[in-house]
């Protein structure tokens, strides 16, 4: 079924400012990293720039297989869903190119990524493991959403 045909049953396409705010209010997403076979996927949390860019906190040493990935990577994905029903959902997905934050520019950021959820297990792992920030500069972002029940689904009162 097309985007187009969605939207009689309720879908909306998100504008740019639509989409920065979703961004600026969640912190987890899926990280989509290419392979020569299937992507490799994991959750991820984030921190958004409030304009363009995603930062990934990576933990761990060089042998990992995310970080192998992400450094042989020309571009990435990453996908931000919110689902609270299935008539009540956002969802975008903002792809670009991927970079090493050099250790000095992380001040720029810090106090964003303080904040960012993560689980306990890394927040402990941070203390005594390599720690790496990525950037996802976003060049191209869609975001859709859909706010309410479609057409016949709508209590009109009989």
């Amino acid at each position: 079924m097309t985007i187009e045909r969605l939207q009689e049953y309720g879908l909306a396409e998100m504008d740019d400012d639509a989409i920065r705010a979703f961004l600026s209010n969640e912190g987890m997403g899926v990280l989509g990293l290419p392979t020569e076979g299937t992507p490799y996927m994991l959750p991820m949390s984030y921190e958004f720039d409030g304009e363009s860019a995603l930062y990934f906190t990576f933990i761990g040493g060089p042998e990992s297989r995310k970080r192998e990935l992400i450094e042989a990577a020309d571009g990435a994905g990453f996908l931000v869903y919110a689902a609270q029903t299935a008539f009540n959902w956002e969802s975008v997905m903002v792809t670009g190119t991927v970079e090493k934050v050099p250790y000095g520019e992380w001040d720029r950021f810090a106090a964003a990524t303080e904040s960012a959820w993560r689980p306990d297990v890394f927040e402990t792992a941070m203390e005594s493991e390599a720690v790496t920030v990525y950037r996802l500069r976003g060049e191209e972002w869609t975001g859709y959403r859909h706010t309410g029940l479609p057409p016949g689904f709508a209590d009109d009162g009989e």
